[in-house]
């Protein structure tokens, strides 16, 4: 987006050659790109047409990446956390989701600038920079990432499948990982009507409790006080807090949205990229605005609902111990008797939906920190195995309950996660060794760290005075006690210490590199968006990346 680069470097060179970077792998070569004749030949008859083709075309033909990743931000996980917040908070955690939803716009955008002005997605820049210990930590730490976001889809469709069929929670952990192999399995069959009708399924949950926010009417006030004034109120709130933190701002997403915008072809010119970037934050904006819409309402829902003065015992009872496998009851003044089959069709549609860009996530992860590759149903039967094991011991000990708090820790391990794909980011983005005079602009780079600089601080603050509090209350022995001590205190130790180390850390591997000086004439072509020949196209054709072509998205 070109509002977070450096304006003055927008404008061409004095020779007229554009000094935005070219994508180049790591041996310093380009990477090869095909040619579309069909449309070039379209140029050369009619460039002013060309010329003057609308800014909307121009948009939906970076449309894909965003939306896809923004479904991340509507998974079970996102309705758990949501539903706690409003359950035992009403309206006073809604600034969490403003805030958090802000910097998840912030963060995509800087994510998906990185990848448009480097061809590197995050995984493969942090493999070039880091020394061998340290880029093996973050992807054991990436992997952990994309698991703990998998538990809260296991759980989901566990609960969507016991609603519909009313079968064990633990046989539908079990049934979870065949579900999701057969929706990869018949993505080959039409993935984008699938993933089409995926998202149709998750907004129909959408517009039922938009639907409901009407009937039960929300206090107005209440709602924007609780979403533009900070308050922590009440037991629990500082966990609810991280939880939702958690729950909306994902470590995978980082380095998704970085390696998806690469399947789209752009020209290496000063205004091919900042008008990629421009329309990339236009996506993200328009999708995190949906997701966002969506999140307060389910707050806003949950909150009038369970804090009503004449709510039934039987109400009273599922919001003192809400999950998604009891969430029902919540549309049922707009759907009736229908809302728990609809609610559990929109419940399996957002798992399934999730678990998609989880393992694109993966698969990404994998390939840019250890170059190996996987077939995607094998990535995703590995990440869904090890995602099962807790969630299957967890449901049949602690039944729906259980699961529903699995899910929460899960969120508050994300949130926790954060730190160690975010910093790369910021650091990344804001350094001149990999973007060049490209970097972030002086106001972005502050107002992003100071905002990661707080989850960070919060998250810290809270992983120590909650296990102090703990260890003081708790029924342990003494012995006990110290055991447990002499373990956690020197992990939390070298989780501060590694944060520490990442921010300070001086990169130092330059990966800029200045791309080929060109024909001012043709520059001045490309820049304007005319096109001529296949020999120029090929030349100036950039940060298209064959190995990501694959990634099914909507063009």
């Amino acid at each position: 987006m070109a509002g977070l680069q450096n304006e003055e470097h927008l404008g061409p060179t004095p020779m007229g050659h554009s000094t935005r970077i070219a994508a180049v792998n790591l041996q310093g070569q380009t990477p090869p790109y095909s040619v579309d004749h069909d449309q070039d030949q379209d140029h050369l008859q009619d460039p002013a047409a060309a010329h003057q083709k609308a800014g909307w075309r121009k948009f939906l033909a970076y449309v894909g990446p965003g939306f896809l990743v923004s479904l991340a931000y509507l998974d079970p996980g996102n309705l758990e956390t949501d539903m706690q917040a409003g359950a035992n908070h009403g309206y006073e955690l809604l600034w969490i989701i403003v805030i958090g939803l802000v910097f998840a716009l912030i963060i995509q955008s800087l994510a998906a600038n990185l990848g448009v002005s480097t061809g590197k997605h995050l995984a493969e820049l942090c493999k070039v920079e880091y020394p061998k210990y340290v880029k093996l930590c973050l992807w054991l730490l990436a992997e952990v990432a994309v698991i703990a976001a998998d538990i809260p889809e296991v759980i989901g469709t566990a609960f969507a499948l016991n609603i519909l069929f009313h079968i064990s929670l633990w046989i539908g952990v079990l049934l979870t990982g065949f579900s999701t192999l057969l929706l990869i399995g018949l993505q080959k069959y039409g993935v984008r009507k699938l993933e089409m009708l995926i998202t149709v399924l998750v907004f129909v949950m959408a517009a039922c409790f938009f639907g409901e926010l009407s009937y039960v009417k929300p206090p107005a006030v209440d709602v924007i006080k609780g979403m533009f004034i900070p308050k922590l109120s009440g037991q629990g709130a500082t966990g609810d807090a991280i939880a939702l933190l958690g729950a909306l701002v994902m470590p995978h997403n980082l380095f998704l949205h970085s390696a998806l915008v690469l399947s789209r072809k752009i020209p290496n010119s000063v205004t091919g990229i900042n008008d990629a970037c421009r329309y990339f934050l236009m996506e993200s904006g328009i999708a995190l605005f949906v997701a966002l819409l969506i999140n307060i309402s389910i707050v806003s829902v949950t909150g009038t609902v369970c804090m009503a003065n004449n709510l039934s015992s039987q109400d009273t009872d599922r919001c003192n111990d809400l999950t998604l496998n009891s969430a029902s009851f919540l549309l049922k003044n707009v759907l009736g008797k229908s809302s728990s089959t609809i609610y559990a069709i929109a419940l399996l549609a957002s798992g399934q939906s999730s678990t998609i860009t989880g393992t694109y996530a993966g698969q990404f992860i994998m390939q840019g920190f250890l170059n190996l590759k996987m077939k995607k149903w094998k990535r995703n039967l590995m990440t869904r195995c090890i995602a099962i094991t807790p969630s299957l011991i967890v449901s049949i000990i602690g039944g729906s309950s259980g699961a529903g708090r699995l899910i929460i820790i899960a969120s508050m391990i994300l949130s926790f996660e954060l730190p160690f794909s975010l910093i790369p980011l910021l650091k990344f983005s804001s350094g001149s060794t990999k973007m060049g005079p490209y970097k972030n602009s002086i106001y972005i780079i502050v107002f992003s760290w100071i905002l990661g600089s707080l989850i960070i601080g919060i998250n810290v603050y809270y992983l120590s005075t909650g296990f102090v509090d703990w260890l003081i209350h708790n029924n342990l022995p003494k012995v006990g006690n110290v055991f447990i001590g002499i373990i956690v205190f020197p992990l939390m130790a070298i989780y501060i210490l590694a944060v520490i180390y990442l921010t300070f850390r001086k990169d130092r591997v330059v990966t800029f590199i200045e791309p080929t000086k060109s024909d001012p004439i043709i520059q001045t072509s490309i820049e304007s968006g005319l096109r001529k020949s296949e020999e120029e196209l090929q030349m100036h054709q950039v940060n298209y990346r064959e190995d990501l072509a694959h990634v099914p998205l909507p063009e």
